[in-house]
């Protein structure tokens, strides 16, 4: 039995397994210092953008606070692509019907009346504001405000939870 025919496949053998082994390597999630690549890539990719405010979120939004609203919080993801926008409030219940019909949704909102069964693992999680999930809430109204929206902004959802007897907390969270 003759060895040619496996000697000719060894070069090709070879460089097969050093461009794999590069490869692994450069995947590896380490650079040449050692740095692991989720501590190499902080501020390079996906982050919550320092210093975003109530008033920069509700202009990116196209949404006016009201007057009324208080415990505002807003947060801004920006994304490889496209950036998230989270902003919630509280207002008097008699005052949210006026300004879900000023965001002229595309239909009136629904109510759903348990939580979502399914697990939610929204991008743009209300928890980074120290909220609870409007998904994971009972006797939510909600709905679709726009998609597309005017500018940059490629939808807005809006939902309303109510907190207590006088009061609801409005969430918007849109893309833009």
């Amino acid at each position: 039995m003759s060895l040619e025919p496996r000697s000719r496949w060894r070069p090709a053998l070879a460089g097969g397994v050093a461009m794999l082994a590069g490869l692994v390597a450069g995947c590896s999630g380490a650079t040449g210092n050692g740095t692991p690549a989720a501590d190499r890539s902080a501020g390079q990719v996906s982050h919550w953008v320092d210093g975003a405010t109530v008033e920069s979120v509700a202009k990116t939004l196209h949404v006016r606070l009201p007057a009324a609203a208080t415990e505002a919080k807003a947060a801004h993801w920006e994304g490889l692509q496209d950036d998230g926008l989270i902003m919630a409030f509280v207002l008097p219940t008699d005052e949210v019907d006026t300004f879900v019909a000023q965001l002229k949704p595309e239909q009136p909102l629904s109510l759903r009346e348990q939580p979502l069964t399914r697990n939610t693992n929204p991008s743009t999680p209300f928890s980074h504001l120290g909220l609870p999930e409007p998904d994971l809430l009972a006797r939510v109204r909600e709905g679709q405000v726009c998609a597309p929206c005017e500018d940059n902004l490629n939808w807005l959802k809006v939902a309303v939870a109510q907190v207590d007897d006088r009061t609801s907390r409005v969430y918007l969270r849109g893309v833009d």
